[in-house]
């Protein structure tokens, strides 16, 4: 690792002498991609040039035309192409010769138990699953509901469903009993799979108790599944209607189910996600277009080979999770680590550990999991040999300048790309980010649009705003993975997406992400946020990420959030919470250096009308900040549901603080 005495003040001077930062030559020696042509290339020959990442797949029968856009926004890609997910994931690697090669390292929490799964011994289970479903009465176009923690029988149920053209909908392990009704409900899903319970800081958790619940809101009967996950540590028992998953694949020992021919635009999976009426979305992503590029995407940002061992922390129960610990990597025959357990259990330096055990050689988490990181201290990773990594990657939400420098300091000692990406679970796969075998980072810039992206900023009119300004993020041109529709919902899906800036009259459909950004002389786009992650103070639109880069930018602060709070002259004033370092007090001294900070960065308008230390923030059991809160607490309102924190005792605690100073 690098000169560990080299504080972080000195990284923070010397390395801002430049704005941006080139990838090692090392690096770009053996990276995927590394000729700077690919931009005007895909540019020149688009949409053809996305036959570049159709070509990483294998296909039953050739697609006719790479995009139909006779039925605009209801865009077909690689239409009439056959092809089935789980064979493009398994069966050819094995084919291949590289069955004996591993596919799937699961990493427990309790730090003695991890299992290990070849391509052959995953390709087995997925067959013996698969024609249990079968047997259970799942059909071809059937959803079927997935509410599961991070264990392998989650991915292995994916795939299986995939093997036979049922599509899946994975709800995330930490959501309610009634956000399982909903999505069960709105999928029409007669099919279950879930497990009795999972392991948490230490402590085995009853799941199935909360899958029950969920499944009484359910409006018509359900088939479940239930994986015993915990043995000895957690009695269950089965309900009508209810099977041993492990019973199941037994009976089936050594099936072989012949993948389901499935059409380039058939739906492989549903994924709900928030929308702003409060009725979640089904986004809908199809089998050629969502498979094809999150497995460029995984070759061209994340560098992916087959002798890699990569590893993405996030959770399957989200986007990132299917494209980029799943469907990405095992398409590219890799092997993709995944971990049960939280970062700092049983200790802060667990993530470091695994990374050094597995000699991991990609990193892909978020930017809130550096800022814990950070405020832990470096010298967690310096117990650990990190020298196996090659790439970093963030995903989430937009990092700030000060946590990226320290996650490629202490992280990549210097020497590993970071690859900053802007997407959603509607994009499928990465939109904004550097090529990291090619472009040079910008801390707290995401990077130029992957080549083939069209993407631009612009005002509220529409017309682009000039470079350093304000605008919104949008998409001029349709890409293999984007959502298809909403789950019966096409008019939603467009007035949802596609009003705000485009007009059909002329043919002329743009997406709209509903993020703020910034574009830069060179093409650089900074993501600020959401649109509604905006406060207008006296007219002013200040973007939070903006507000709370430069409040983490001041020494002793490590992480913080920042919300608009009703004003009587302003019209909205910015209220900040924020959480110190270890050993930093949070008092008078600190206050005036953050309102400096701010006001140096952004200037006196972005001035906070009030700051609130606080031990923690209120964050969701899948680790975003809920700023909603935050906003009742800054207004004086009725503090909302607070039910879905995994923190929910800070509420109180923070509101007691505000007008204290």
């Amino acid at each position: 690792m690098s000169n560990q005495g080299e504080s972080d003040g000195e990284l923070e001077a010397r390395l801002p002498e430049g704005e941006s930062f080139s990838p090692p030559e090392s690096f770009v020696e053996q990276a995927n991609v590394t000729d700077e042509s690919i931009y005007e290339e895909f540019e020149e020959n688009w949409p053809e040039c996305w036959e570049r990442a159709a070509d990483l797949l294998d296909w039953e029968e050739s697609y006719d035309q790479v995009l139909d856009d006779s039925d605009a926004p209801f865009y077909e890609w690689f239409a009439d192409g056959k092809l089935n997910a789980s064979e493009n994931c398994l069966d050819r690697h094995v084919e291949d010769g590289r069955g004996d090669e591993v596919a799937i390292e699961w990493v427990g929490e309790p730090t003695d138990e991890s299992r290990t799964y070849t391509y052959d011994e995953l390709l087995q289970e997925v067959n013996e699953f698969a024609a249990a479903l079968r047997e259970q009465g799942v059909e071809e176009d059937d959803v079927v509901t997935m509410y599961m923690p991070m264990i392998p029988e989650l991915p292995i149920a994916m795939l299986a469903c995939a093997r036979i053209g049922a599509p899946h909908s994975v709800v995330f392990a930490g959501f309610s009993a009634d956000a399982l009704a909903t999505r069960m409900n709105g999928a029409d899903s007669e099919h279950l799979v879930t497990c009795d319970g999972y392991y948490r800081r230490g402590d085995p958790l009853n799941h199935k108790d909360k899958a029950d619940e969920g499944l009484d809101g359910v409006d018509h009967d359900v088939t479940t599944v239930v994986v015993d996950r915990l043995g000895d540590e957690l009695d269950h028992e089965l309900g009508e209607n209810q099977l041993d998953y492990d019973d199941l694949v037994a009976d089936h020992e050594g099936a072989t189910v012949e993948p389901v021919t499935r059409d380039a635009e058939d739906m492989l999976f549903l994924m709900y996600t928030s929308g702003t009426t409060g009725q979640p979305k089904g986004v809908k992503h199809t089998t050629a277009g969502y498979l094809s590029y999150a497995a460029w995407t995984s070759h061209a940002v994340l560098d992916i080979k087959p002798e890699d061992n990569y590893w993405c922390s996030a959770d399957i129960g989200w986007i990132t999770g299917h494209s980029y610990i799943v469907y990405g990597p095992l398409a590219l025959g890799t092997t993709t680590v995944m971990y049960e357990g939280t970062p700092d259990y049983p200790d802060k330096d667990r993530m470091w550990q695994i990374v050094d055990d597995y000699d991991v050689t990609q990193l892909y988490t978020a930017p809130t999991a550096i800022r814990a990181f950070m405020k832990w201290g470096a010298e967690y990773p310096q117990q650990h040999d990190l020298s196996s990594l090659r790439l970093l990657g963030t995903v989430g939400e937009p990092i700030n300048p000060r946590a990226w420098k320290w996650y490629y300091k202490h992280i990549g000692d210097e020497s590993c790309p970071v690859v900053d990406t802007w997407w959603q679970t509607e994009t499928g796969g990465m939109m904004v980010t550097t090529l990291p075998g090619i472009a040079e980072m910008k801390p707290g810039s995401a990077g130029p649009p992957l080549p083939g992206i069209s993407a631009d900023v612009v005002d509220m009119n529409g017309s682009p705003v000039e470079p350093g300004e304000a605008g919104y993020l949008i998409v001029n041109k349709p890409w293999p993975g984007m959502l298809r529709t909403l789950y019966k919902n096409d008019e939603r899906f467009i007035n949802e997406y596609w009003d705000e800036y485009s007009n059909p009259d002329k043919d002329e459909w743009v997406y709209f992400p509903e993020d703020g950004a910034k574009l830069d002389d060179d093409g650089y786009i900074t993501v600020l946020g959401r649109v509604d992650d905006v406060i207008n103070v006296s007219g002013h639109r200040l973007g939070t990420m903006e507000l709370e880069s430069a409040i983490v930018g001041v020494e002793g602060v490590a992480e913080a959030a920042v919300v608009g709070g009703d004003h009587e002259i302003k019209g909205e004033a910015v209220y900040a919470y924020v959480i110190t370092e270890d050993g930093v007090e949070g008092g008078a001294d600190l206050r005036e250096q953050i309102v400096e900070g701010v006001e140096d960065a952004i200037g006196p308008i972005a001035r906070p009308e009030e700051i609130v230390f606080s031990p923690e923030l209120p964050k969701t059991r899948s680790g975003k900040i809920m700023r909603r809160l935050l906003e009742d607490i800054a207004n004086g309102d009725e503090l909302g549901n607070t039910s879905t924190l995994r923190n929910p005792e800070i509420v109180d605690d923070i509101a007691g603080k505000v007008g204290e100073d």
